[in-house]
């Protein structure tokens, strides 16, 4: 139970961080930046891991829980379970946000800026990125193990300087479904859904084929 508990007030974190990052810009007329917001998602992550991380894991993103699972690294309900606290977690972040700032159009969702398709597959490669670190600098030598929380919150915040504007550099189902749904803004929230699903899994597959033992290393900590 604690390691669900751990997941929902993760997630809660990093989606109401994030996403308040993104209105209280909108707000102030771009003061905190999309280079403060993509450091605010970086930053958060990273201090969720080392927060969370003897606990939970800290996945903190449901894409991230069903690539461990591929990877027989968690057990079908346990995933079951990480992805409901997950997503519970950046519903009530959500809540807490529109609660905050009322009236705000879209409460920080991720609203692709071109093409669906652009999005889909942009979001699709970052998330293959994302996973892929994760999979692998939170596993192996425990130098890699201490120093994967500023690893991985370094390919958020990297991810996020250069995809943000495009597709809002999502990586994670939960932290778009949040915002979309307290908003009303769920039109391509299916590309959110389904393309970092598809990316981790890759990412697994490609972790595969550059570790034969990848599956018997143990996790030391991830998002």
């Amino acid at each position: 139970m604690k390691k669900f508990i751990a997941e929902f007030i993760g997630t809660f974190i990093l989606v109401f961080a994030g996403t308040s990052a993104i209105v209280v810009n909108d707000l102030s007329g771009g003061v905190v930046t999309h280079v403060g917001i993509a450091m605010v998602f970086g930053l958060v992550v990273t201090a969720m891991i080392y927060t969370l991380g003897d606990i939970s894991g800290a996945h903190i993103n449901p894409a991230v829980s069903v690539g461990f699972w591929a990877a027989g690294r968690i057990q079908k309900k346990e995933t079951l379970y990480y992805v409901i606290s997950q997503f519970l977690g950046a519903i009530a972040a959500s809540v807490s946000v529109h609660l905050i700032f009322y009236g705000h159009k879209t409460l920080g969702a991720t609203i692709p800026s071109g093409s669906w398709t652009q999005s889909f597959v942009l979001e699709t490669i970052l998330t293959f990125i994302l996973m892929f670190t994760i999979i692998n600098v939170a596993t192996g030598a425990k130098e890699k193990g201490v120093m994967a929380g500023v690893a991985i919150g370094a390919v958020v915040g990297l991810e996020a300087l250069f995809a943000g504007p495009v597709s809002g550099a999502s990586m994670n189902p939960a932290r778009s479904l949040g915002p979309a749904l307290i908003s009303g803004n769920i039109k391509e929230l299916w590309i959110y859904l389904l393309a970092p699903f598809i990316g981790a899994y890759l990412a697994i597959l490609a972790s595969r084929c550059i570790r034969e033992n990848s599956d018997e290393e143990e996790v030391t900590s991830n998002e």
